[in-house]
């Protein structure tokens, strides 16, 4: 460890983004948690094109081989497509740990994988940022007689999937390429890093048909607490994710959005518009067996998104040394099962009109 000095704990918060009148909607909040005790290098040869859909806004013009290349940077690998527009990887590391989200997902839906009344029979389900691909993979397999997509800009989806699925590259802030008709669109962990949130669900709602729905899965980070055994002035988890906020925000995303994503499904015209918010704790702290367990996975995918958001914190002038102070600063208070913290989760669902 060098002798450089440790970061601020109180990093400036980016500046408030506008954001659309608020529109009221429903909104259901789950009861509390009971605590217990530079230029890239490419690798032409990792993604082949076959059983991948060629008729994206990206693809259509012509299959070019950065479409399926990829860039190393800091140790991690990122996507080649629209490079440097989504600083997150896409090796092993992050795939496992989104297919871990997923995984605490079910916990917190009882094994549910979406909440909007699309009924017993679905024709047509696009899961836009499907990453992975875990939840078309698993959707495809609910309604075999449902055509899902899964969209993406990188192509890193298994090829061993159900026959209703398929996969395709593409960019929602675009415009679309996967025809219309929809009767479910699926957003999860996407809110917050696209850079015109409105766009993209005005467009989804002109590609849904009458009555289909809409739904956001979204996290929102910011540490909370309602027993007083975390500080409300200088929680570290706080000041990560504000520092985490300003770096992301370098990029033109916003992780404060996802409270505020039903005003953009009320500006372009969905009705029935419902936020389901559910507390999710932060580490094994609580009685609960089940809840222990979405703790646990918090707590991974939090220390697992350390080395994720290394690019972004470069971006930001974070050095070396201290992100790795960050790390074991982040690292000691999550084990700290003292601390009783919890954060939202956020699911919103909505309709366009018959």
């Amino acid at each position: 460890m060098s002798n450089q000095p440790t970061p601020s704990t109180n990093p400036p918060l980016p500046p408030k983004s506008k954001s659309p009148s608020p529109a009221p909607q429903p909104i259901t909040i789950e009861p509390n948690i009971d605590p217990s005790p530079d230029d890239a290098d490419f690798d032409s040869d990792e993604f082949l094109p076959t059983g991948w859909d060629a008729s994206s806004s990206a693809a259509s013009t012509s299959i070019s081989p950065s479409i399926y290349q990829h860039a190393f940077e800091n140790g991690r690998r990122y996507h080649a497509y629209k490079y440097g527009r989504y600083p997150i990887p896409n090796d092993d590391l992050e795939q496992s740990r989104e297919d871990m989200k997923h995984a605490m997902l079910l916990e917190i839906l009882d094994g549910a994988l979406y909440l909007s009344p699309i009924g017993p029979d679905p024709q047509k389900i696009i899961d836009i940022g499907t990453g992975t691909g875990i939840w078309a993979v698993e959707m495809g397999d609910l309604f075999p007689g449902a055509e899902v997509l899964g969209l993406d800009l990188s192509p890193i989806q298994p090829m061993w999937i159900p026959p209703n699925v398929r996969f395709m590259i593409d960019d929602v802030e675009d415009e679309w390429a996967s025809g219309s008709g929809w009767d479910f669109a699926h957003f999860r962990s996407i809110a917050l890093v696209l850079r015109d949130l409105q766009r993209a669900v005005d467009q989804t709602f002109r590609h849904l048909k009458p009555g289909g729905y809409i739904e956001f899965q979204e996290s929102h980070g910011v540490a909370l607490c309602d027993d007083g055994t975390m500080s409300e002035t200088d929680d570290v988890l706080r000041q990560f994710y504000d520092l985490c906020a300003q770096a992301l925000g370098k990029f033109g995303m916003d992780l404060n959005v996802v409270d505020k994503v039903g005003e953009y499904l009320s500006r372009a015209g969905f009705t029935n518009i419902t936020c389901v918010k559910k507390k999710i704790p932060v580490g094994t702290w609580p009685r609960d067996r089940t809840q222990r367990l979405i703790g646990l996975y918090v707590r991974e995918t939090a220390e697992h998104s350390l080395s994720s958001l290394s690019k972004a914190f470069a971006n930001l002038g974070v050095s070396e040394t201290e992100r790795e102070i960050w790390g074991a600063k982040v690292r000691e208070t999550l084990r700290d099962n003292r601390i009783h913290r919890y954060y939202y989760y956020y699911f919103w669902y909505a309709q366009k009109p018959e």
